[in-house]
């Protein structure tokens, strides 16, 4: 009896620490790592299309459908994870994970039950594989989130050096 309860508290104190440590996304992301996320957010994952070249929301092509402004998510890191590699069914985000509703990995959800409940899925413009999203993300919350209003000194930063959209731009 003595041997199983000291089991079972050892178990518990050893998931209790693994639920207070720190996490990798405290961690600050390397500049490489932050110059690929935005490398992805410009290029593969297109997602200035809809949510604009700063990611304020504004966007120059009218056909891509309005997203919101990422500089005023109140997501958190996991849940921005999420929205990327499910979508937002019904709402015009793509789910970005190849497999996203092929094993009911978003939501508990399949296709078929998207379809059964008249939720459109957008298209990707591509794919993105899991530390992919996770690239987007350090970029998102270094350069993006929480970082106020596209001004002329955070669009310098933004690009790493003051670059001719940068001039437009109130200081």
């Amino acid at each position: 009896m003595q041997n199983s309860f000291s089991n079972a508290a050892l178990r518990a104190a050893f998931l209790a620490g693994l639920l207070l440590a720190p996490s990798a996304q405290s961690q600050v992301p390397d500049a490489a790592d932050v110059a690929e996320g935005m490398r992805l957010f410009l290029q593969k994952g297109n997602c200035q299309a809809c949510h604009g070249w700063a990611a304020d929301g504004r966007k120059t092509d009218n056909q891509m459908p309005d997203g919101p402004s990422l500089r005023e998510t109140h997501l958190d890191r996991g849940n921005l994870i999420l929205t990327v590699k499910c979508g937002r069914p019904g709402r015009g985000m793509p789910a970005f994970d190849r497999f996203a509703y092929g094993d009911a990995r978003c939501y508990g959800m399949k296709l078929a039950d998207l379809k059964r409940l008249g939720l459109g899925l957008t298209d990707p413009p591509a794919t993105l594989q899991p530390r992919e999203i996770e690239l987007l993300a350090d970029f998102l919350f270094a350069k993006v989130i929480g970082k106020g209003a596209m001004n002329r000194a955070r669009c310098a930063e933004y690009w790493g050096a003051e670059v001719e959209l940068c001039r437009g731009l109130a200081d």
